[in-house]
């Protein structure tokens, strides 16, 4: 469904892509992974069209993407989310997921009735007309969801979108990110929650100073030596095994 390859993209002189390359397959949940600073978040905007590649290439469902604007990438069905959810102020969560089906929907009273379908499959159907502003972080992580399910999507990007939640605000999302994929939606998400990686991803790729380190299924990406070591530190993978031998 999506292909990158070869991408790169400097800032001055920090690479913060170094020829990615990755193949996202049709109707799966897979992750992207990495420490802090790694360039998870850049290589997102790339996809998306919020930034342009300095090189390499982008095909979403089998066209060059590489350089196209965000709105014409949703409207071709792939959309992403923010780290940091931010609702327009001063209107209702109903409204605020309107927004999103406005990409597909003229109408404002169509608009306004798939927001509420939307809504209450993403669990906010009690809180539709709340001031969005006034939602808890787990809410407005729901809503962000919601935002882009609204526009009727084929692959969604969610950026951290457990990121800041306690551990059984993130076992209820859980269940609402694997109910996209039953629809048929597929999924790439950045996240540092491994419970939610280990949960949701059916595959992983690694990211570390703009280049990636490792792949594969995520119970045997998170014990490579490389992985480890990106994570916690030089040296960490040999003392993790080392320590592993001597309780053995």
């Amino acid at each position: 469904m999506l292909e990158v390859s070869h991408i790169s993209k400097a800032f001055g002189g920090v690479r913060a892509s170094r020829d990615v390359s990755l193949a996202v397959p049709e109707g799966k949940i897979t992750s992207l992974i990495g420490p802090n600073g790694a360039g998870k978040t850049t290589l997102f905007a790339q996809i998306t069209g919020f930034l342009k590649p300095d090189s390499g290439s982008i095909r979403f469902l089998g066209q060059d993407i590489t350089g196209t604007a965000p709105e014409e990438i949703a409207a071709r069905g792939m959309i992403r989310t923010f780290q940091v959810v931010q609702p327009f102020a001063g209107q209702t969560v109903r409204e605020n997921i309107a927004v999103g089906a406005h990409l597909r929907i003229r109408s404002r009273r169509e608009a306004l009735a798939k927001a509420e379908e939307v809504a209450i499959e993403v669990g906010l159907g009690d809180r539709l007309d709340m001031d969005a502003a006034s939602l808890t972080v787990a809410g407005r992580k729901r809503l962000e969801v919601a935002r882009a399910l609204a526009t009727d999507p084929k692959l969604i990007l969610f950026d951290e979108v457990l990121a800041g939640l306690n551990p059984s605000e993130i076992r209820d999302v859980i269940p609402v990110i694997l109910a996209l994929k039953e629809r048929g939606i597929t999924i790439l998400l950045i996240e540092h929650v491994m419970q939610a990686v280990m949960s949701l991803s059916e595959y992983t790729w690694v990211l570390n100073q703009g280049a990636l380190i490792a792949e594969g299924v995520p119970k045997d990406v998170v014990s490579d030596p490389q992985v480890i070591e990106a994570y916690l530190g030089k040296g960490m993978a040999e003392r993790i095994a080392q320590r592993a031998k001597s309780n053995g």
